[in-house]
């Protein structure tokens, strides 16, 4: 409705100067008699339809308009929530952990995807010793990808230096990810069940969920893997090339340093 009245007010200050509307398109269309309104609608409707490519000029404009705000409220996100974006207690971080470019994962150890992009991060990690990797749990599968999650988190709490091992063996195993099969991993490296189990009941665990599900929600993310470098946000398992490109561009602004 908000486009056909402003296409409406333009047109009527071009066709219609004898109404004394041209220095006031926006009110145009509430100061058109109906008669004049019917007389513009004819106008519009015939020019459509002899120039349908217009509307998607339109389509393509607005599709462009939604992208930009978006890309704009993310960049803000970004921002404003870099503290515990990048450097949060509740973080697992891989790699450099002083190095100049941070990629921030988010991931679901039941997620396909998540498995096939473990190999992009270890590539990355191998050939580039100035990448800080952070991971953040966001277990979109349901149930039992949060309870693994939990398990995960409790394991990054109890002995982090075991949790890239941990990490590892739980996504690329055999098997579904889920309590048991995590707890079946922490144990097999050497976490104690006992304790392991006492700091899954730790209100932290649930804290450092709803962390990750807040800078998710706030990024605009729906699935995993998900990643964020530097003030860009990539959904989707992209791939080593790609990762590699981005992480270039926020070390140095070009996709090649």
């Amino acid at each position: 409705m908000k486009l056909r009245l402003a296409v409406l007010a333009l047109l009527a200050a071009l066709v219609l100067p004898f109404a004394g509307l041209a220095s006031r398109p926006a009110a145009a269309a509430d100061a058109l008699t109906a008669q004049q309104k019917t007389a513009v609608e004819s106008i519009i409707r015939n020019y459509l339809l002899e120039h349908p490519e217009l509307l998607e000029e339109v389509m393509t404009a607005l599709e462009k308009k939604r992208a930009d705000e978006a890309a704009l409220a993310r960049n803000q996100i970004i921002s404003e929530k870099a503290g515990i974006l990048f450097n949060s207690a509740r973080q697992v971080v891989l790699g450099n952990p002083k190095g100049d470019v941070t990629v921030v994962e988010f991931f679901d150890y039941r997620c396909g995807y998540c498995k096939r992009a473990h190999s992009d991060m270890a590539a990355l990690l191998k050939e580039d010793g100035k990448i800080r990797f952070v991971l953040k749990e966001f277990p979109v599968l349901g149930p039992a990808s949060k309870d693994a999650a939990r398990v995960a988190v409790a394991v990054s709490r109890i002995a982090p230096e075991k949790y890239a091992d941990f990490h590892q063996k739980l996504l690329l195993g055999r098997g579904e990810a889920n309590l048991a099969r995590a707890t079946e991993v922490a144990v097999s490296i050497g976490i104690d069940k006992g304790r392991l189990e006492a700091e899954m009941g730790s209100p932290e665990i649930e804290a450092t969920l709803d962390e990750s599900y807040a800078l998710a929600n706030g990024l605009g993310l729906t699935g995993t893997p998900s990643y964020v470098i530097g003030n860009t946000v990539v959904p989707g398992a992209v791939g080593y090339d790609q990762l590699k490109q981005l992480v270039s561009q926020a070390r140095c602004g070009t996709t090649t340093c």
